[in-house]
């Protein structure tokens, strides 16, 4: 551009040696663009020392001369490619103050802009290009000119060969012609795409007490391979997902190794081991829960996971109301693939529900898989011992049981989410052990998310859920196999699991097939602070397939949601909207998360 002049703010600052306080600071733009004259001063050193107290004169000028520079990219982003850009102290051009002759005191700087027109693309080309490269659609011919279209070009042009194996894919040459009679800006680009290479060495340092070669088998990068940035992501993400690095970085080597393969480090930094942590809920009919963790992140330095959690629920109920709940949670990543993880649960618990009481223990072994980022599933196989008393009386059940389940996630937060849906199904297979019955239990949970209004404002959350026992009669059913509704999780506003089967003899019990649905109005009245009006609708029938006798209830409410970096904190208030004591009770919730 044979025409480069310098732009033009205003500012006047005040600065005795040593002190350098701003008194008085003006910023004008051509005009009148209020927009703009704040994207320039963001962008200027000036405005940024402007309340430093320790700025001396030849800070000020050292900053006023880089300040040319920085305005004039800050309306090369804009498209602004012929602008005249003036800043002068005390009268003087800074650009020709040497710094050595800097003054003992600065009166005055004056910075004035003349941003110029607006350009828009000529000719643009960008080549050679991978096939199936896909171009920002603001690097085309008539659109705004500006540096970040053409970055953006650069990069996908980059991206798209190192897509492909050509890991050193660069920019060899660019020339960019201002057009000024046009207002045009004509853009050549070449890239080149260096030769197509594999993986090689797998350099791993950092580490402490993760063995390195649970490490790789971990990140399972395949030497030898052809090189793949989405492998390179992927193994990243399966370190961090196993909750022992609290970072975890791969970098490429600078050049490539004369067998065509190119070597990558991987830097990790361990967390600590250990870790513990408590949580509470409280709810006015279920009472209040409290629950502790310890936690080991690396049991047999192989990245393994040991949880063991106890829990009681029931706190402000009666005392032979408690629940009492003590858990083993163990978990090896990359068992057999990469993304297969293998667990062990164990456990023994007393329930004290409003159909039955039970002491059980149990275990579960099997496999968990992820097939992408939206799809799990899980295998697994277990035992269960249940001595229980119902409406049926006191009896003991033995079960050996396997689970099939599967979830597809695409919320786009999972603490708040305001776009995607949710939907998991479990198949529980169990053969009964002595006089225990045989059967199926399958559950499934669907949620979807539609959020509306300036930065989602507004989001409408909707959920499903059903459930059904097949195979034993349901006195011969195993009690917490059975389904209720009521409470936090299902019907809101309504006494925990009240809704069952009441038997002719006025026992009551839970049914063999449940379905609920919720759905809830969300707002942001506030940066951290929402609103939440809900309506939840439950039904359980007795017999299986939803066969049988059936009743429902509903419920509905508002809630206040407060968010925190680990979720929002609820706090609910529902009402019954069926029945005798419809909208006469009230149920308080209070959790972290939303309800689903």
């Amino acid at each position: 551009m044979n025409r480069l002049k310098r732009t033009m703010l205003c500012a006047a600052l005040v600065a005795a040696p040593g002190l350098g306080l701003a008194q008085d600071l003006d910023l004008n733009v051509s005009g009148g663009d209020e927009d703009l004259r704040s994207e320039l001063k963001d962008a200027m050193s000036l405005y940024a020392l402007q309340d430093a107290e320790d700025a001396t004169p030849q800070a000020l000028i050292a900053a006023a001369q880089a300040d040319y520079e920085r305005i004039v990219a800050a309306l090369y982003v804009g498209g602004r490619f012929a602008p005249v850009v003036s800043i002068k102290v005390d009268g003087r051009e800074a650009a020709g103050i040497s710094p050595f002759e800097a003054p003992a005191a600065i009166t005055k700087i004056l910075i004035e802009v003349d941003p110029g027109p607006r350009f828009q693309f000529g000719r643009t080309n960008i080549a050679p290009l991978a096939d199936g490269t896909e171009l920002p659609s603001g690097f085309r011919t008539g659109a705004r000119a500006g540096t970040d279209p053409i970055r953006d070009a650069v990069a996908a042009g980059v991206s798209g060969w190192r897509d492909v194996g050509h890991a050193k894919a660069r920019l060899a040459d660019q020339q960019i012609t201002a057009d000024h009679p046009n207002r045009e800006i004509d853009v050549q680009l070449r890239l080149a795409p260096g030769p197509r290479l594999r993986f090689g060495d797998l350099v791993v340092t950092g580490n402490d007490r993760v063995r390195r070669t649970r490490i790789r088998e971990i990140a399972a990068l395949p030497q030898g391979d052809v090189f793949d940035p989405a492998a390179i992501a992927e193994a990243e993400r399966r370190l961090r997902q196993t909750g022992v690095f609290s970072s975890v970085a791969v970098s490429e080597a600078e050049t490539p190794n004369a067998d065509g393969t190119l070597d990558l480090a991987l830097q990790v930094a361990e967390q600590k081991p250990r870790r513990f942590g408590f949580g509470a809920e409280v709810s006015t009919q279920e009472g209040g829960k409290i629950s502790a963790f310890w936690l080991h992140r690396n049991l047999f330095q192989g990245a393994e996971r040991l949880r063991i959690e106890g829990e009681v629920s029931g706190i402000g109920t009666d005392t032979d109301e408690m629940d009492y709940a003590l858990t083993l949670n163990y978990a090896r990543p990359a068992t057999f693939t990469p993304d297969t993880e293998f667990y062990l649960t164990a456990g023994i618990e007393q329930l004290n529900e409003p159909g039955f009481s039970s002491n059980q223990a149990g275990f579960l072994t099997g496999l968990s898989h992820r097939f992408s980022d939206q799809l799990t599933g899980s295998f697994g196989l277990g035992y269960r011992y249940i001595d229980t008393k119902d409406a049926f009386g006191e009896r003991e059940f033995q079960l050996l049981l396997a689970t099939v389940g599967a979830t597809y996630d695409t919320r786009n937060d999972t603490l708040n989410p305001s776009g995607g849906f949710y939907l998991s199904a479990t198949g529980t297979p169990f053969m009964g052990l002595d006089d225990t019955e045989s059967g199926l239990r399958f559950t499934s949970d669907a949620r979807a998310y539609v959020g509306f209004g300036a930065d989602d404002r507004f989001v409408l959350a909707g959920r499903a859920q059903i459930g059904s026992v097949w195979g034993p009669a349901l006195e011969e059913t195993v009690p917490d196999y059975l389904f209720y509704s009521g409470g936090g999780g299902t019907v809101r506003g309504v006494p925990y699991q009240s809704l069952g089967v009441t038997l002719p003899n006025d026992e009551f019990t839970g049914g063999q097939s449940f379905a609920a649905v919720s759905a809830e109005l969300r707002a942001t009245v506030r940066d951290n602070i929402g609103l939440v009006g809900f309506y939840d609708a439950g039904m359980i029938t007795e017999d299986s397939g939803f066969a049988g006798d059936s009743d429902w209830h509903a419920g509905a409410g508002i809630g206040l949601r407060y968010n925190t970096g680990i979720g929002p904190i609820r706090v609910d208030i529902a009402t019954p909207v069926t029945g005798d004591n419809a909208g006469q009770d009230y149920e308080l919730y209070i959790g972290i998360g939303q309800a689903f």
